[in-house]
Order: C-alpha cells, then sequence, then structure tokens
C-alpha cells in the first residue's frame, strides 16, 4: 500500500503553546503538536494515490495542498506527537480505501407476499373495529 517509515520521514512537527485554561504552568509548555504534511511534494504516493487523496482529503487540505492536524490533548509533547502520527496515518489509510462497488439484489418474492398478507391483515382488522353498516 504504502511505505509508512518513509512516509514519517516526510512529515514536519511544530510544538506550539496549547489553548485554553491552564495555570502558572502553561504559559511556559510548549506542549501541542502541530504536524504538517506536504501531499503535492510527496514522493511517497503514485499520482492515482495523491489524486484519490485530494479528492477525499479536499475539506482538510489548505490551497497549496498541505495537511495540517494538531493534538493538545495529553499534557506529554510525546503523548501529543504519538497520538497526532496516529490519527495522520489512519486519515492517510481511510484516504486511500477503495469503496467496493454496491451489487444491487432484488426483493424475494415470498418477501413481498409476506408484506402484502401483513397489510391485508391489518386493513382488516381495522376494518372489523367499525360498527356494522345495517341498510
Amino acid at each position: 500500500m504504502f511505505n509508512t517509515d518513509a512516509l514519517l520521514q516526510e512529515l514536519n512537527f511544530k510544538a506550539i503553546r496549547s489553548s485554553g485554561s491552564g495555570g502558572q504552568h502553561v504559559n511556559k509548555v510548549s506542549s501541542k503538536v502541530e504536524l504538517t504534511f506536504n501531499l503535492i511534494e510527496t514522493l511517497v504516493f503514485s499520482e492515482r494515490q495523491k489524486e484519490r487523496l485530494q479528492n477525499k482529503l479536499q475539506h482538510r487540505l489548505t490551497k497549496e495542498g498541505v495537511l495540517i492536524l494538531q493534538c493538545g490533548e495529553s499534557r506529554s509533547q510525546h503523548k501529543n506527537k504519538e497520538l497526532v502520527i496516529k490519527r495522520f496515518l489512519e486519515l492517510i489509510r481511510l484516504g486511500l480505501a477503495v469503496q467496493k462497488k454496491r451489487i444491487p439484489t432484488k426483493i424475494p418474492k415470498a418477501v413481498i407476499r409476506k408484506r402484502l398478507k401483513n397489510k391485508r391483515n391489518l386493513s382488516d382488522k381495522k376494518a372489523n373495529r367499525k360498527k356494522p353498516n345495517i341498510d
């Protein structure tokens, strides 16, 4: 499918300060990790794979074709780096997956007959609830 080690070599990481409330320590530590990956200039994927990824990930890519992911879930920079790499690889794996074409199936005749019989029974049941028409 693709070479994971070569793909990880092309990733760029940047540590930034986490947003939100924290305390005195949060203003000193850069624990949030930002991953950037240039999809257009990568050598790992073929042109066909790049096209597929661009179509599937078009809402996540910048105009220059750069994928940016951030992770600030943990207080540890190393843990955040592991999490963002795992998220990136899963995103790439899902982006390259080819969906099987759905084969339409016919509804069996027995199922149609059963449905119509149930409708008829329900209709008769409701018709029997009415007052009889004595004329």
